[in-house]
């Protein structure tokens, strides 16, 4: 059977929503195992065998490995999406969705990844630091604005793989400092609502446990941010662990 290794993480509810997605068309079982970042599970031995970067997520399909979301994102349609729903058969159509796939992992996760960790977690506060990582941020959303004017979602008209591989980043925005307001990015908060209607989407952000904060209760946010703080202080202390 299946295994997915993974964390209440925007990278980690990639793979949970697209196995949600699956489930409820194709009917595919698998199981979750929550990775405890805090506890440097995820650069045990036993785990590393599988994900060498010592990362979430991670998948075991029956011994085979798969590590890095959107290659875990493509494995998961060409083995599983028989009738391409998620990902289409059209060359063309493949294309645009990779392209989104590509700029997801190269531009929004990594710039808002860095507005995340300069905003809440940084051990100091670095202003320039905070503006380049949140001015980027915002750039990145002004490119899903543009792209989203005249289509129902990122790849097209169709919902796909990139769809999924960018919503939980979306829906952390504010975590990042960025507020995705109906005013600056009518269309990305459309697009937001559109997917994240969908029923799989929603549990797979709940996988493997709920995010309060991205359904709107922020009453944990200033506890998170210092167990953040000090996940990554113990980090920096433990280099030959470091997720950094």
């Amino acid at each position: 059977m299946l295994t997915l290794y993974t964390a209440t993480t925007p990278n980690g509810w990639k793979v949970s929503i697209f196995l949600e997605e699956l489930k409820s068309v194709y009917g595919l079982d698998y199981n979750v195992i929550k990775v405890d970042m805090g506890k440097f599970e995820q650069k045990e031995e036993s785990f590393l065998k599988m994900n060498p970067n010592g990362r979430i997520p991670t998948i075991d399909d029956d011994g085979f490995f798969v590590f890095e979301s959107a290659a875990i994102l493509y494995y998961l349609a060409e083995k599983y999406d028989t009738k391409n729903l998620f990902f289409p058969a059209e060359f063309e159509k493949r294309v645009k969705v990779m392209e989104l796939l590509f700029f997801q992992m190269s531009a929004q996760g990594p710039m808002q990844g860095q507005s995340n960790h300069f905003l809440r977690y940084a051990p100091e506060d670095i202003p320039y630091a905070k503006n380049r990582y949140q001015s980027e941020t915002k750039r990145i959303y002004n490119v899903y604005e543009r792209i989203l004017k005249d289509q129902l979602y990122l790849a097209g008209n169709e919902y796909t793989i990139a769809d999924m591989c960018t919503i939980g980043w979306a829906a952390s925005a504010t975590w990042a400092g960025v507020e995705l307001t109906k005013d600056e990015y009518p269309n990305v908060v459309n697009w937001i609502e559109r997917v994240r209607s969908r029923p799989a989407v929603e549990s797979g952000l709940s996988i493997p446990t709920r995010n309060e904060l991205i359904f709107g209760d922020w009453s944990k946010a200033e506890s998170a941010a210092e167990a953040g703080k000090k996940m990554i202080k113990d980090q920096i202390e433990n280099s030959s662990k470091s997720l950094l």
